[in-house]
């Protein structure tokens, strides 16, 4: 183990870390050397991933069954992360969901509910229960990572929740930042571009793109995203990353569409 990931031992918090991009960072957090935590709303695949990260890492990657959307399931999360291990050190607001990419007027309202409670009421609640668990702990403080995605900045066609979610989670991210300062709670975002996952396989097969046109993007493996998260909790907390964009050079995003 290097000086820096001996630096870097806490227990972590991975929300939607048993599939796609979330477990990618939860393994290498494991690796890193932290203590991690996964949660999701599927036990069978909490525990799949779990030990699929134990063997890999040789680190004891734990889980909780909960629903960021749910007020009274995120409360009983921070209760059994503090109970099992006294304290958190690390969030990473990673769970979330998309929705099928119709015109605006066909989005139904409760298609919208579920992604705002996901994506955004989800990240809000796992902050709220971190910052009350971070103030009181001893020594003090934590680091927040958010998942903003690029569609933090730039929308793709037919995709208004949840880029709405993507570009509020920014201000969330800045507001945590600030009022987290005065209690040594540090919060980033890391804007993430067609990280190859289970859920993006249709990107590598054709995506609409803002001319209409159908059209393949390049993908990057999820671990370059682990190694940049990684990077960002490592860092002491009077030092901070308030926003990274990790994405594919190719993928069309830099310029006009």
């Amino acid at each position: 183990m290097t000086e820096r990931e001996s630096k870097q031992q806490g227990v972590a918090l991975v929300t939607g870390g048993g599939t796609g991009v979330g477990k990618a960072i939860a393994r290498g957090l494991a690796a890193a050397g932290w203590s991690v935590v996964i949660s999701g709303r599927r036990g069978d695949v909490l525990e799949r991933a779990a030990a699929e990260l134990t063997a890999a890492t040789g680190q004891d990657v734990t889980t909780v069954i909960a629903d960021v959307g749910d007020p009274s399931s995120v409360a009983s999360l921070f209760t059994a992360i503090e109970a099992r291990h006294g304290r958190v050190d690390l969030l990473v607001n990673n769970a979330g969901i998309g929705a099928p990419a119709v015109p605006m007027e066909e989005l139904s309202f409760e298609t919208w509910s579920a992604v705002v409670a996901a994506n955004l009421t989800g990240a809000f609640l796992c902050t709220q229960q971190a910052f009350r668990l971070m103030k009181a702990q001893t020594p003090r403080g934590g680091r927040i990572i958010n998942n903003g995605s690029i569609s933090a900045t730039t929308p793709r066609p037919h995709s208004a929740p949840y880029t709405a979610t993507k570009h509020a989670i920014s201000g969330l991210t800045k507001s945590t930042a600030l009022d987290g300062r005065a209690f040594d709670i540090a919060c980033g975002q890391i804007d993430i571009g067609n990280a190859s996952t289970e859920m993006t396989t249709t990107i590598a097969k054709g995506v609409l793109q803002a001319n209409g046109d159908i059209a393949a993007e390049p993908t990057i493996d999820a671990t370059l995203v682990a190694d940049a998260v990684v990077y960002m909790a490592g860092l002491p907390l009077n030092a901070n990353v308030l926003t990274m964009t990790v994405m594919a050079t190719a993928m069309p995003f830099v310029g006009r569409g």
